[in-house]
């Protein structure tokens, strides 16, 4: 898999990763090297890692606990207090190793630091390699509110080493397949086809599945760096599925959902939108939400539930103007954005997954 740019960031694949990295510490005068890691990645990754690196520069460790709940501004300043402890300072480099949490928050905390360090992103997850950590949004939640502080800005590169998801429990690896077959809906059938029947998905298939879903990602992001337009359609089923993670992550009865299992099921839920407003062929979104509820299995939301989640949708970044914007799609792989729909038609979407 050979390396490639995506505005101004280079990503590198496997053993590439750690010649591109050497040679990129040796030709930049970094004057520390601080690595940022959670709990698990600190065990499991960071060896592996660390073995690699040729720098005599000096490397100090930051960790972080693990999971969504610790994606805030809190953690944040703790991890700027540990920089600034550590004596970092403009010419230092931060490298995040680990999921989306880490890559979010370390970019958002690398941006901000000092007006900005370097940094560079090691996804250790399906979803970090393939969504989170490709294309510069960093940030964090704000209470169970989603990614609502943040900015873009692009990292040195992003070092995609496939090994490390033998690490994952396949709970994770699931939770990323569903940004890839997020990509497959918005951008055609010849993508969608390859996870049409999971069962015969191989693991050996998957490092080629990986690359196409960064090419997909990076060739929309190129277009529209900073989300005014085409780039938006990498949202599809995150206006409800967002919503329903915030839901789910701040309901003391509920299990909290992975990021892709949320998005699964508002992937669901606008197909059937897209189905009642853009024409999108029903017997399509019947295929799609067997697919889903075959590998996703299916979650219980009760009616009395739909409201609070919808109330939830006003946060979304997509908004403009007091509305709130879906992505449709009209075909597989022909979205359209910035699309109104109705409350009652999303009370009849959430019939249509419950069915």
């Amino acid at each position: 898999m050979d390396s490639f740019a995506a505005n101004d960031c280079m990503i590198h694949f496997n053993e590439a990763c750690y010649t591109s990295i050497n040679e990129h510490l040796k030709n930049n005068n970094f004057s520390n090297i601080y690595i940022l890691v959670d709990n698990n990645t600190h065990t499991y990754c960071l060896p592996p890692f660390l073995e690699k690196l040729e720098t005599t520069s000096t490397i100090e460790i930051i960790e972080i606990e693990e999971g969504e709940i610790n994606k805030t501004i809190e953690t944040c300043v703790g991890v700027w207090n540990a920089l600034s402890e550590l004596d970092a300072d403009r010419k230092s480099l931060l490298i995040n190793i680990g999921g989306g949490v880490i890559t979010d928050l370390g970019g958002f905390v690398a941006s901000t630091f000092k007006r900005g360090i370097a940094y560079i992103n090691v996804p250790t997850t399906l979803l970090a390699m393939v969504d989170a950590s490709v294309g510069g949004k960093t940030g964090v939640d704000l209470g169970h509110l989603k990614n609502q502080v943040g900015v873009i800005t692009t990292p040195h590169m992003v070092l995609v080493d496939t090994s490390f998801l033998d690490t994952l429990p396949k709970i994770q690896m699931k939770s990323g397949l569903a940004e890839m077959l997020k990509h497959g809906l918005i951008t055609g059938e010849s993508y969608w086809n390859q996870f049409k029947d999971l069962s015969k998905l191989k693991l050996t298939d998957l490092d080629r599945l990986i690359y196409e879903s960064i090419i997909i990602k990076k060739n929309v992001i190129e277009q529209d760096p900073y989300e005014a337009n085409v780039r938006k359609t990498l949202n599809f089923g995150h206006t409800l599925g967002h919503a329903i993670e915030s839901y789910f992550l701040s309901s003391t009865d509920k299990t909290t959902l992975l990021h892709g299992e949320a998005i699964a099921i508002g992937m669901i839920l606008e197909c059937f939108i897209s189905s009642e407003l853009m024409g999108f062929p029903l017997d399509t979104t019947k295929d799609i939400k067997n697919i889903f509820q075959a590998y996703y299995g299916k979650v219980a939301i009760k009616e009395s539930e739909y409201d609070t989640i919808m109330e939830l949708l006003k946060y979304d970044k997509k908004n403009e103007h007091g509305n709130i914007n879906f992505v449709l799609l009209e075909a597989i792989g022909v979205p359209k954005i910035d699309c109104l729909v109705d409350d009652a038609l999303i009370y009849k979407a959430f019939e249509f997954y419950k069915a």
